[in-house]
């Protein structure tokens, strides 16, 4: 399978501790580090000015490179970082949700009203996610049962929609 959209053909340094990334999908994002840098003691070195100035392309695309094989940065952890500061929703949503409910994708999928192929869409980042389904996990998520509760029948998305067109 290939993750195209993870991998990146060019990455710029911009002033103050931003980042242009563009993927192999055509996709361009900025992204500002400064947060990441402050607050992550591995990152502090990027505070240098100059070094970070130094940002490159590191293994096949997979990374932005400062120091080869001490500092660096993972693609698809750059990409999410640039959705959700401009105010979309990353795919990594996702694959916490679905680690914190315990579904599978198939009950996530069915709780959602959506495929199974479409989740996996948006758990790998392949296309974006809906405000409306990252909504829908959140209340699945406050609704589902907690402890020793008797199993509630949540209804999907399209059900709930249904019943309150």
């Amino acid at each position: 399978m290939s993750k195209r959209h993870f991998t990146l053909t060019s990455v710029q340094a911009l002033p103050p501790y931003r980042l242009r990334l563009t993927y192999a999908d055509h996709q361009t994002y900025e992204v500002d580090l400064h947060g990441w840098i402050k607050h992550t003691q591995a990152l502090a070195a990027l505070e240098d000015p100059t070094l970070f100035a130094q940002a490159k392309l590191g293994f096949h695309g997979h990374c932005v490179d400062w120091i080869e094989d001490e500092l660096d940065l993972a693609a698809d952890n750059l990409r999410n970082l640039a959705i959700e500061q401009a105010g979309g929703i990353g795919h990594e949503r996702i694959w916490s949700w679905l680690h914190e409910t315990g579904l599978t994708l198939e009950q996530a999928a069915r709780a959602l009203g959506i495929s199974r192929r479409m989740l996996i869409y948006y758990r790998d980042g392949e296309k974006p996610i809906p405000r409306s389904i990252w909504l829908a996990c959140l209340g699945w998520e406050a609704t589902r049962p907690q402890g020793d509760a008797l199993p509630i029948r949540i209804p999907t998305v399209q059900q709930y929609a249904a019943l309150h067109a």
